[in-house]
């Protein structure tokens, strides 16, 4: 990869996750200098490959120990949090990552005395939301600017790529499952962005070099119900399964037994959150507060989705076209 190298030096916290790779593929096509924050450097060798030789380097922190967010700022130009979880567990708590977390990124980046810091939220965030993920989210917004002035907040709708979590587990689902469940009847709204978009719009904002202080809500050019997205699912990998309504109390009922298990696939708190369409807001649309806003055309599931679930139809990629007799 032939870039003009850039001295500016930027900390990713979390950034050897599914979106952090491609934040900072993003930015490593720009001459960034990129430092990795995370729990396991060991395990993020998947982003040497991303930039040239000596221009990612991961190194250990961990947001409930200030001490190492402070080493891991030092000297950065600017700054990104992307520490998240879906349910609060044992130290992994919505507490201690969004909240906790949050603040004490955002008081690394002022003490390096970094030029931008922007904090990963998600759409939903609501303090007086009836989940607890959407008022950790909004708490670690707050903490976020009340440590450093001008932090920027950016919240996306569901984000999709090779790795994401959300076509993967429930093509994943459809493989062995007779239906799929729609929660609450499968009408919540969604706008799915994609991942490259998401890396793409905060290499923009560091570019621009502005603590602008703004919430930038990202979606992609459409929106689907809950139902849309599961049939849209089941044709991508050529499987036929019942699509079947779940009333909202069923569904927590559901979630109560689920949330049990060490890795949850649905929890009480993730069918609040889905009681609430999950799009971009009119304000920020006409406030230009969206990828649009910042110059980035978004990318819509039919060209990007089929392009990595392919690997659950039923013979993977040696699968016939339709319309072509196997």
């Amino acid at each position: 990869m032939l870039v003009q190298p850039s001295d500016r030096l930027i900390t990713i916290i979390g950034g050897s996750g599914f979106v952090g790779r491609h934040i900072v593929r993003a930015l490593a096509r720009r001459g960034y200098r990129i430092r990795v924050a995370c729990r396991r450097p060991d395990l993020a060798g998947h982003l040497q490959p991303l930039g040239n030789t000596g221009q990612i380097m991961a190194v250990q922190a961990n947001v409930r120990y200030p001490a190492s967010l402070e080493a891991a700022c030092e000297g950065a130009y600017a700054v990104i949090n992307l520490t998240g979880v879906l349910h609060s567990a044992g130290a992994q708590s919505f507490d201690a990552v969004h909240v906790f977390g949050a603040e004490a990124s955002a008081k690394a980046a002022r003490a390096a005395r970094a030029r931008v810091f922007i904090q990963m939220s998600a759409i939903g965030a609501d303090a007086v939301s009836a989940s607890a993920y959407g008022r950790s989210k909004a708490e670690g917004e707050a903490r976020a600017r009340a440590n450093f002035p001008g932090a920027i907040v950016l919240r996306p709708s569901i984000v999709f790529g090779p790795e994401d979590g959300f076509f993967n587990r429930f093509a994943e689902m459809a493989r062995f499952s007779p239906f799929l469940p729609l929660i609450g009847g499968g009408e919540t709204a969604f706008q799915p962005v994609f991942a490259g978009d998401v890396g793409e719009a905060v290499a923009r904002l560091v570019d621009q070099g502005e603590a602008d202080g703004k919430t930038y809500e990202l979606g992609g050019p459409e929106q689907f119900s809950f139902r849309a997205l599961m049939q849209f699912t089941l044709d991508t990998i050529g499987r036929k399964r019942l699509l079947l309504p779940l009333p909202w109390g069923l569904a927590r009922l559901q979630a109560s037994i689920l949330g049990l298990l060490p890795n949850p696939m649905l929890t009480v708190d993730q069918v609040e959150m889905l009681r609430h369409d999950n799009v971009v807001s009119e304000a920020a649309r006409r406030e230009q507060r969206t990828l649009e806003g910042l110059g980035v055309t978004p990318q819509g599931i039919e060209g990007i989705v089929p392009g990595y679930l392919y690997r659950y139809r039923k013979a993977g990629q040696f699968t016939a076209p339709r319309g072509i007799p196997e």
